[in-house]
């Protein structure tokens, strides 16, 4: 019985190691995917940034792409809950809104967020993807996904009347996927220097001058 009772007692600290270690391989890993690129980068070298041994690595992830992937999913929404953007209350406030400049707000906000965490590792998996199929296959279907996304926030401003006459929800949700994309991100904030409130005033003001009624 106190065999027992030392097992159940030991649980929570072993399990709290496991996710303190697996946070440390996480952040080791996007560190050097972002510095170094991810094709090149090897789970040797995220188990020497993380301080860990590399078996360690692949206990916690078998594969360097599962690794991407898990890092990749909790910097995008910012937790690990399994939620996806879509379902994500601070997204799809900005197509119940009823102000529609505070929408564009709303939706500028949840982007600028997001790319803060991850525009840096989603401009590195881009990169990869003309020499890496894990990557072409990530970037192809990440893409996608984003583009439905904004264009239900487009379609939603379009119903409720926000978007000018003479402008399509098709027509405003590329615009918007284009404004709010990581390229443009990586180009204003790390190429020009741009701070992260000027990017997103200058986010917020295009949307609202070229796009609202």
């Amino acid at each position: 019985m106190s065999s027992d009772v030392n097992r159940a007692y030991r649980s929570p600290r072993r399990a709290e190691a496991a996710r303190q270690t697996r946070q440390l391989i996480r952040d080791a890993a996007f560190r050097l995917f972002v510095e170094q690129g991810i094709t090149v980068t090897t789970m040797r070298q995220i188990a020497a940034e993380a301080g860990v041994a590399e078996r360690t690595v692949y206990t916690a992830f078998p594969s360097k792409i599962a690794l991407f992937h898990e890092v990749m999913d909790i910097r995008t929404v910012g937790d690990e809950l399994p939620v996806p953007v879509s379902d994500r209350a601070e997204f799809t406030a900005s197509q119940s809104e009823p102000d529609p400049h505070e929408a564009v707000r709303q939706f500028v906000d949840f982007g600028c967020a997001l790319l803060e965490r991850v525009g840096d590792l989603i401009m590195a998996a881009i990169e990869s993807s003309g020499a890496d199929p894990d990557m072409r296959e990530w970037s192809t279907r990440a893409s996608d996904e984003t583009s439905k996304n904004i264009n239900a926030v487009a379609q939603a401003w379009k119903d409720a009347g926000f978007l000018r006459d003479d402008l399509t929800a098709d027509e405003a949700g590329a615009a918007m996927y284009a404004l709010s994309s990581p390229h443009v991100h990586h180009l204003l904030r790390r190429r020009q220097g741009w701070s992260v409130e000027r990017y997103r005033t200058w986010v917020i003001t295009t949307i609202t001058t070229t796009m609202l009624s």
